[in-house]
């Protein structure tokens, strides 16, 4: 089966799983960390290149402040907890999203985090952490821009691959899939340059109850999937 090379996540669902079952929304948020081991155990050993995960949006900031203390907190125990076992299994960890004003103390643990596992050459977990998609786009057109304005860039020569290049996802292999759980059919401002070629799968379960039959039923919608990038299928071109 043609599995893509970099997949990308959208964990949705971990307030509504906890609501179904008359509990605190903090316990769909710690359910969700279990569904989000299990997505990198199986992404891992299905040889996936990139595995991306929209771990905490700049609009989340927004949230009620005891959710995202609980938030801040379940990713301090992911990193303290599993990052010697990601380092194991030869996992990269790289972070995206804008790190101007984070807590030291979080910040301290996403670069410990892409500090120790550098070298690795496994799968790339890349986490997308106060992160925004038009936020990382206006970025990286200011990068540009400045470049420009000193001197080492011709406006003429911007492009699409400019673009890329200053992206906070350069250097990786392109998007091929995105999957979100919880039925809603929507992207939240997330890779949307990437996405431009990118299969989208929704899928009806929350995320606490994601597991690798949902993984894989997603890559075998990806699999059936015509990618034309534009151009014409070679079924209706032949």
């Amino acid at each position: 089966m043609r599995h893509p090379r970099h997949i990308a996540i959208i964990m949705d669902g971990n307030g509504r799983w906890a609501k179904a079952r008359g509990l605190p929304r903090t316990m769909g948020h710690r359910r969700g960390v279990e569904a989000l081991r299990e997505a990198v155990r199986a992404v891992g050993q299905l040889g996936i290149e990139v595995l991306t995960l929209f771990a905490f949006s700049s609009e989340n900031w927004r949230r009620p402040q005891d959710e995202v203390s609980e938030l801040m907190s379940l990713l301090k125990i992911f990193i303290r907890r599993d990052l010697a076992e990601l380092h194991r299994e030869g996992v990269r960890v790289r972070i995206i999203g804008a790190r101007d004003n984070l807590p030291a103390d979080i910040l301290g643990l996403l670069e410990e985090a892409e500090s120790l596992t550098r070298g690795n050459t496994g799968t790339t977990l890349v986490i997308a952490f106060n992160y925004g998609a038009r936020d990382e786009i206006a970025r990286a057109a200011r990068r540009i821009a400045e470049r420009v304005a000193a001197g080492e860039l011709r406006s003429e020569d911007v492009d699409a691959s400019t673009m890329d290049a200053h992206m906070d996802t350069a250097g990786l292999p392109e998007l091929d899939l995105i999957i979100r759980t919880s039925g809603e059919q929507r992207l939240s401002n997330f890779l949307l340059w990437q996405s431009a070629y990118a299969e989208l799968v929704f899928l009806p379960c929350l995320w606490p109850d994601f597991d690798r039959a949902a993984l894989q039923g997603a890559l075998d919608e990806y699999a059936s999937r015509d990618r034309r990038f534009g151009a014409v299928s070679q079924e209706i071109a032949s």
